[in-house]
């Protein structure tokens, strides 16, 4: 079964190279019995992953059930986990089978497996390791066969160094990692699964179908989307069901999502905006000193790397106002006559054309011959304005990280708003 194929049958709309990974990967380890742990953010659909995995295994033919490990109570998640002994516990008014027994042969998803308690974790451990558990409140050991695929939208390893996960489980499970990329880096998937969602809920509600246009298109593909492919499918149906006029403008789309036009950017805490914007300022100001005094020691290695490499002497720069044009005696610099011919030749013809050798164009220096006899050079005022320099800066943060306004921001030291605003303000 290849890959649109599979994106047909579980009604998969997308094209992105981080979608066609995920797919990919959970295709290709299905067939097997290992672990395999999805990772992404709520809402970006991990439960569609581990059906696929499930149904492309050769354990397609029993049961699967998917559980919420942060939706179960602390106090009685192993019992639904493991099963339980009557008189195990308060309540316990019989025995209980437990999902590793009653889905024995089959597959268990454990989503957000984050928020499973440290006690369960090292039961669970022993299960992928061994196949043997303990039902609560018994002292045997009982076996299973199940294939575990768990999921998270946390950062597992930031739990681990908090004490909250083990690590030996997380590299269990993490036997085959899939990520599932957030929304916000499938923008080429935004308008396609849109324009999916309101043809549903037209059949589901017996209207018709809702257009948006190109405003109100550029508007939902540069939304960040926090809640992913869930709140696009909600925010979907609510202007299917809510929106009187079928051709949805940007203007109506702002008035049912006020929150369409929020970027999401983290912001500088501080006690108003404008002592976070003039921080800011500040922070961009620092910036530009700081380029400009690495700029200022690259000039400075250079003059001294030209004088070392051309034997030259270093004036001294108490009388550097009265200097007048060093004597080198040439007993200490020495050239082989081609080299001496080329000189004398670009010197006496004033050769002024484009250099055609390999490599950068050699600098020529030639001892005892009168300054007057060199070209003028010409002095050229820097550019000191504050707010070119910060544009500049800007738009090369922006070059170098293809435009995630994220990594930019880091690069340059300033907050996601500060440099969204700063984006706006320069027109970039």
């Amino acid at each position: 079964m290849n890959l649109q194929s599979i994106k047909q049958r579980y009604g998969i709309i997308g094209r992105s190279e981080g979608l066609d990974r995920a797919l990919s990967t959970a295709m290709r380890v299905a067939p097997t019995d290992l672990s395999a742990l999805i990772m992404g953010e709520s809402g970006v659909g991990k439960e569609v992953f581990s059906r696929i995995i499930h149904q492309l295994s050769p354990r397609k033919h029993e049961k699967f059930i998917a559980v919420n490990c942060g939706a179960i109570p602390e106090g009685t998640i192993n019992s639904e986990l493991f099963g339980h002994e009557k008189g195990a516990f308060t309540g316990a008014t019989g025995e209980r089978k437990g999902y590793f027994e009653s889905y024995n042969k089959g597959t268990i998803f454990l989503d957000e497996i984050g928020e499973l308690p440290i006690e369960t974790q090292a039961f669970l451990l022993r299960v992928l390791e061994s196949g043997e558990y303990i039902r609560v409140g018994s002292s045997k050991t009982m076996q299973t066969d199940v294939r575990v695929v768990a999921a998270t939208n946390v950062d597992l390893k930031d739990r681990i160094k908090k004490g909250k996960f083990r690590e030996d489980l997380y590299y269990r499970l993490n036997t085959v990692p899939i990520i599932v990329p957030p929304l916000r880096e499938r923008q080429e998937d935004i308008y396609p699964l849109f324009r999916k969602f309101v043809v549903d809920f037209a059949e589901k509600y017996r209207t018709t179908s809702i257009q948006i246009d190109d405003r109100a298109r550029m508007l939902i593909e540069n939304y960040t989307w926090p809640g992913n492919i869930r709140q696009l499918k909600n925010v979907s149906e609510q202007l299917s069901v809510i929106s009187e006029e079928k051709l949805i403008t940007a203007e109506d789309l702002v008035d049912h999502m006020p929150s369409i036009l929020n970027r999401n950017l983290p912001s500088i805490s501080g006690k108003g905006s404008e002592g976070a914007g003039d921080m800011a300022e500040r922070e961009i100001l620092y910036k530009l000193l700081f380029d400009m005094k690495q700029d200022l020691n690259d000039l400075k290695r250079l003059v001294v790397e030209l004088v070392s490499t051309n034997d030259l002497q270093m004036p001294n720069m108490a009388n550097l106002p009265q200097l007048s044009p060093p004597s080198i005696p040439t007993d200490n610099f020495r050239q082989t006559e081609s080299e001496r011919n080329y000189n004398d030749f670009m010197v006496n013809n004033e050769v002024d054309r484009p250099y055609s050798g390999g490599g950068d164009r050699p600098i020529l220096i030639e001892h005892n011959r009168p300054i007057s006899k060199y070209d003028n050079a010409e002095e050229v005022e820097e550019n000191l304005s504050l707010a070119d320099n910060e544009k500049e800066l800007i738009q090369k943060a922006l070059k170098k990280h293809k435009n995630r306004r994220k990594d930019a921001a880091s690069e340059l030291g300033i907050s996601e708003r500060t440099l969204y605003r700063k984006i706006q303000l320069y027109d970039l």
